[in-house]
């Protein structure tokens, strides 16, 4: 064989027209359940998106900026404890030590999630992330509704989330703060892996940077999470 049909061999016939049709039909792959934003040299998405009935669980340290994030990039319905146990605090005398009523702010935070969820639209909620049935009732209330539940997980440093609850004037024990980092830990190394917790669709893993670049989250017809800039 002669060098000018060895290189005729290599070359692949042309496809036939119904053999491009196949081949372009091809469903586009789905996104992966995982979408790391940890960690990058160029500037992360600033819209995430996600579908029209979605679930949201936002979580991570105290003092991680959740509440920072849902205020600026959230236009969807919120539950916010934060926003919870500020109404609270504003009625209550300043000095009285936040342990007294915990228990009336966790019951009126679980009033209005349980009273978003029945409306069945999309929502975005803060979760501490140390209450594992909290995202067992949101997977539900999301399957009902034909939805999906995804986590948004802030990874910052422990000293990053202790500034952060400075700044913001509350502070938790350091009890409570080592249930959350442990509990955060277990949750980062999983999702790190590929691993979303169970009844989550997909998990989005967010450093202080890349939280900082996201200015929306929004719910459109695409049906599953993408980021955007």
């Amino acid at each position: 064989m002669n060098r000018t049909m060895a290189q005729a061999a290599r070359i692949p016939a042309p496809r036939s027209p119904a053999a491009r049709e196949r081949v372009a039909a091809r469903p586009t792959p789905p996104a992966p359940p995982v979408l790391d934003l940890r960690d990058r040299a160029a500037p992360g998405p600033d819209t995430l998106r996600f579908g029209p009935r979605d679930i949201v669980v936002l979580t991570g340290l105290p003092g991680s900026g959740k509440s920072t994030l849902m205020r600026r990039a959230v236009t969807a319905r919120r539950v916010d404890s934060q926003d919870t146990r500020a109404r609270f605090a504003a009625r209550l005398p300043r000095l009285l030590p936040y342990a007294l009523y915990r228990p009336l702010v966790r019951a009126a935070h679980y009033r209005a999630l349980r009273r978003a969820l029945r409306a069945g639209a999309a929502l975005v909620v803060h979760d501490c992330g140390t209450q594992p049935w909290v995202r067992a009732w949101l997977a539900r209330a999301a399957r009902r509704s034909g939805a999906t539940l995804h986590l948004l997980l802030l990874d910052v440093p422990e000293e990053t989330a202790r500034a952060g609850q400075r700044e913001r004037g509350r502070t938790v024990s350091r009890r409570a703060f080592g249930r959350h980092r442990r509990t955060t830990a277990r949750l980062l190394r999983a999702v790190g892996r590929g691993e979303v917790p169970a009844g989550c669709g997909s998990a989005v893993l967010l450093d202080r940077p890349a939280a900082d670049a996201v200015q929306r989250i929004v719910f459109t017809e695409y049906g599953s999470v993408t980021g955007t800039r």
